[in-house]
């Protein structure tokens, strides 16, 4: 008669195998794992899923109160020019990475309930809150050094030799100026409202003020704003 104390035979790795496939309760430890497993691949395919479908144009463009927002931009060479490249919504406001994906997500909940208020629900409501939502735009991207401009364009790849001449010098001065994209390029999707260089301004100095010392200067701003006139048309 075997001893209850005695060590099951078979070496720690069987004992290992056959705790696995233990029942607990009604199903074995292994298909426990194995079914939270698959179940996890499941829901992580369905989670991306969701999330590159709110990514797209149709999704961002579909509640009514992106009309306007859809006629500026259709106006712009982001939606229509001679290479065919064209950048849509998500590429604009949408982070590539991961984590950064996911908080921009989060935060555009807020749209859903602006959309149920009716908050910007007409051509005038639109136009009393156009600055404040540029404003908006300006601060994340001012903060984030215009890190979704740079997922398509990139000072290290631009040939400066083909950009028009006061492109190719705004370009280099942008550089050495340690300036980012937003600083030049606050309409290039969407009408600017009335007084945007000081709101600019006011966003900009406010992050500044906020530990963010080493954020691009754009006290120059105004001196380029023909350059900025003629690229946003």
């Amino acid at each position: 008669m075997s001893d209850p104390n005695e060590t099951p035979k078979g070496g720690l790795i069987r004992r290992l195998w056959n705790g696995f496939w233990s029942p607990v309760s009604a199903f074995s430890v292994g298909f426990i794992v194995i079914g939270g497993f698959l179940g996890g691949i499941l829901f992580w395919g369905a989670f991306n899923w969701s999330l590159e479908l709110t990514n797209t144009e149709e999704f961002c463009t579909s509640c009514h109160t992106m009309e306007t927002n859809l006629g500026e931009y259709r106006q712009t060479i982001h939606y229509n020019n001679h290479s065919g490249v064209r950048a849509i919504c998500s590429d604009c406001h949408v982070p590539h990475e991961w984590q950064y994906k996911v908080k921009a997500k989060v935060i555009a909940v807020k749209d859903v309930y602006h959309e149920i208020m009716g908050t910007i629900s007409t051509p005038e409501k639109y136009e009393e809150h156009r600055l404040d939502m540029a404003a908006l735009v300006w601060r994340k991207m001012k903060a984030s050094d215009s890190r979704e401009c740079r997922n398509c364009h990139n000072f290290e790849y631009m040939d400066f030799t083909i950009q028009e001449t006061r492109a190719a010098s705004e370009h280099q001065r942008a550089i050495d100026e340690n300036m980012t994209c937003i600083d030049c390029h606050q309409g290039i999707a969407h009408e600017l409202p009335p007084g945007y260089l000081e709101e600019y301004k006011r966003v900009t100095e406010e992050l500044q003020a906020e530990n963010a010392p080493d954020l691009p200067k754009t006290d120059d701003v105004a001196a380029i704003q023909s350059f900025v006139g003629k690229l946003s048309n």
